[in-house]
């Protein structure tokens, strides 16, 4: 299962770049970054840089239908609870904010 989660991760980062691969400058993506700042390690699947402001994407390739209540998503299929990508993309969002602002 772990496997094929990844490679599902894999084919949905593939489906966003053909997307994102149709954009002209001075539109640059960085894809699968790997930052540290203040000693935790983060991980961007695309960061656009243009004039302003900077663009976060964290990407995702979920089949079915999911709902959103009270902060948390959740598998219409299984009516379970699934890990909240707005929670990463946060986290990602402060700790490269503090990166760019230690660098100047």
């Amino acid at each position: 299962m772990y496997l094929h989660n990844k490679n599902k991760g894999y084919e949905g980062e593939k489906m966003f770049d053909l997307l994102t691969g149709k954009l002209t400058p001075p539109n640059y993506l960085l894809n699968d970054l790997l930052l540290e700042s203040n000693d935790s390690k983060f991980q961007i699947d695309s960061l656009m840089i243009r004039q302003e402001p900077l663009l976060l994407f964290e990407v995702k390739n979920y089949k079915g239908d999911f709902n959103y209540e009270n902060g948390r998503f959740y598998s219409l299929a299984s009516n379970k609870e699934i890990k909240n990508p707005l929670l990463q993309l946060e986290r990602c969002e402060s700790l490269l904010r503090q990166l760019l602002q230690s660098l100047g």
